[in-house]
């Protein structure tokens, strides 16, 4: 009787009723109606099973079951009703997701059966979901083992990209970063496909002929394929195989738009690749920022912000007047842009990112805009 069972009703007496039945052969908690209901499962879960009368005052069984699926959804549902309706069944199993829909009266052993088999099925689901979690767990241990004995390298280089993905993501108010610092962890797994010679250029970023950039270009895709096998990993594959792509729509691959088409979690850790790259030829926290912030447009403005509270870097601005013609990826509008006529085209605070410049740039040749335009720039 180690798994509980939690049952809810706005009757005491059904309540006190079921207990007597039942407790002999399961763990049963009860809770008079749904609040008390919600409160158990936040202060006395998990539950494997909770079976819930259907009609209740403020809140129904169907939503209660509803809300309870969210709160702990490897819980089995059960429905409890006096009322035999087909209706109240199907919004019940569709909201609620219910395992089984009873009607009071329940006679003791169709009650105590449903109970066992919903026991079971819990079982089953966390079962397969701790078989899955060690199964997850044990193919990243066994991806990072490798990588750190044939490069450790790349394997360091691995460590420090997912530190700062994580510092980044905490400025970008991201709150699970799972799958973003498995990437990050992952990302270099592909450059054991790489030449050592070839290598050794990269760690020193020195050019690379056009065969080898081919082979470098390479190394997300195949890092990509062999992870996108592993189960639950699908989005961190797809993380990888953006991480060479720019915010501009150049880099790999080549066939896909850039912008916010990329993978948000794919344009932090370009950033941080980059970062990590050009701190490792020797250049300080002030002189990467400014080069990355250089590369106009090539990376998420979003994720600059990010990487410039992350450094602690105080960037100074000044203040300029330009036309239309001389906006560029990085500047802060100081002031609304407006058209001749006064209609508000884009407010200030806005930080012009390509496809706005490119949009300002056209609305310019169709219809007049109020010049000069005063903005940001850093120092």
């Amino acid at each position: 009787m180690d798994e509980k069972i939690l049952f809810v009703d706005d009757e005491q007496n059904i309540l006190d009723a079921i207990r007597r039945q039942l407790r002999k052969r399961f763990n049963v908690n009860t809770a008079l109606g749904p609040q008390e209901g919600i409160k158990a499962i936040n202060e006395r879960g998990p539950y494997a099973v909770v079976v819930s009368d259907l009609r209740m005052p403020q809140m129904d069984g169907i939503e209660f079951l509803r809300l309870a699926r969210e709160m702990a959804p490897d819980t089995v549902r059960i429905m409890l009703s006096g009322h035999a309706d087909l209706t109240n069944a199907i919004n019940a199993v569709n909201e609620g997701n219910i395992f089984r829909f009873l009607t009071k009266p329940c006679p003791a052993d169709q009650l105590s059966k449903a109970l066992q088999d919903a026991i079971d099925q819990y079982r089953l689901v966390r079962a397969e979901k701790e078989l899955l979690d060690n199964t997850l767990k044990g193919s990243i241990k066994v991806l990072t083992d490798l990588l750190a004995i044939v490069n450790p390298e790349a394997f360091g280089r691995a460590s420090r990209v997912k530190a700062l993905v994580k510092d980044l993501a905490r400025h970008l108010g991201i709150s699970n970063t799972w799958q973003l610092e498995t990437a990050a962890l992952l990302s270099h797994v592909g450059f054991v496909t790489i030449p050592e010679e070839t290598l050794e250029k990269i760690y020193r970023n020195e050019a690379l002929t056009e065969e080898e950039n081919q082979l470098f270009e390479m190394h997300p895709f195949i890092a990509s394929d062999l992870i996108k096998n592993i189960p639950r990993m699908e989005t961190v594959a797809e993380i990888i195989a953006f991480q060479e792509k720019l915010f501009d729509g150049s880099g790999i691959p080549v066939d896909h738009p850039g912008g916010e088409e990329i993978p948000f979690e794919a344009r932090i850790l370009k950033v941080a690749l980059d970062y990590d790259a050009l701190h490792s030829a020797g250049k300080d926290p002030k002189e990467i920022y400014s080069e990355l912030i250089s590369r106009n447009g090539k990376y998420d403005p979003k994720v600059l912000r990010a990487l410039e509270m992350t450094l602690g870097l105080e960037v100074k601005y000044e203040i300029k007047e330009i036309r239309v013609g001389q906006l560029v990826s990085g500047m802060i509008l100081a002031e609304d842009v407006c058209s001749t006529e006064g209609r508000l085209l884009v407010s200030k605070g806005q930080e012009i990112s390509p496809a706005l410049c490119e949009r300002l740039k056209n609305v310019a040749h169709i219809s007049a805009i109020r010049e000069p335009i005063r903005v940001l720039v850093r120092v």
